[in-house]
């Protein structure tokens, strides 16, 4: 399709990924994707590897571990692509036809994952996904199941002040107003969830942000009343890396 066609026919979709479809067209994503990609330490070379990425919305991650000379990519989402929220798959469809790609898709629930339907893969990436979901290890050991090698996962953490595993429970919609947000593990929660599914090592690539700016950032939701201090002082994201050896 010509540019202006591809820009009429982008701006008619609600973006969560940002997108670059080449020829000055981006996507007008809610989510910082590019500096997303920075903190999950996506391998630069990914010549001859198969890779899944499970939750994949808009697409940003599978196209980008083609770029980077993947061998085979199967994006996998549910709730995104035809679930109750506000997403669709029409965004991934029509950057998979913009970037003439060959990244395959797959509608599945992380918990229908299994080698029998999908075969394994080299590299998985899981990210923004493990909070929304009712069973976390469960899900992670469906995960580790379809994984040869590496996973990357990337995900909402609470309770930071707490030194042993512990993990956040939300009742309603306590974070970010969202009622499928379910979980957060603490680091050290999440480091040993990730190996009670079956990962050998894990190290933790990117970690929630510094004491001053998560006071900064708490003391500011309270006098916007976006919530309670001591909740949002608490909360952050992280990135870890696993290896099944």
């Amino acid at each position: 399709m010509d540019v202006d066609e591809l820009k009429r026919r982008v701006s008619e979709i609600r973006w969560f990924h940002t997108i670059d479809l080449g020829n000055g067209v981006i996507t007008d994503g809610i989510d910082d994707t590019p500096e997303k990609l920075e903190k999950i330490r996506l391998p630069e070379d990914l010549s001859g590897k198969t890779v899944l990425d499970i939750g994949a919305w808009d697409g940003f991650f599978s196209f980008e571990a083609e770029r980077r000379g993947a061998e085979k990519v199967l994006a996998i989402d549910s709730f995104c692509w035809s679930g109750p929220g506000w997403g669709s798959k029409a965004g991934f469809e029509l950057a998979r036809k913009a970037l003439s790609s060959r990244v395959m898709d797959m509608e599945m629930e992380v918990t229908d994952l299994s080698p029998g339907k999908i075969g394994r893969f080299d590299l998985t990436l899981f990210l923004g996904v493990l909070y929304h979901l009712k069973y976390p290890l469960l899900a992670l050991e469906k995960v580790a199941s379809v994984t040869n090698d590496q996973l990357i996962l990337e995900t909402e953490v609470d309770l930071l002040e707490i030194s042993k595993p512990a993990v956040a429970f939300y009742a309603g919609s306590e974070l970010n107003k969202d009622p499928t947000n379910w979980w957060a593990p603490n680091l050290p929660a999440l480091c040993h969830l990730v190996k009670a599914a079956g990962f050998q090592r894990v190290e933790i690539i990117s970690g929630p942000a510094s004491l001053p700016r998560r006071f900064l950032r708490s003391l500011k939701k309270v006098l916007t009343r976006e919530g309670i201090f001591a909740a949002n002082y608490q909360r952050g994201r992280a990135v870890i890396h696993a290896w099944k050896k």
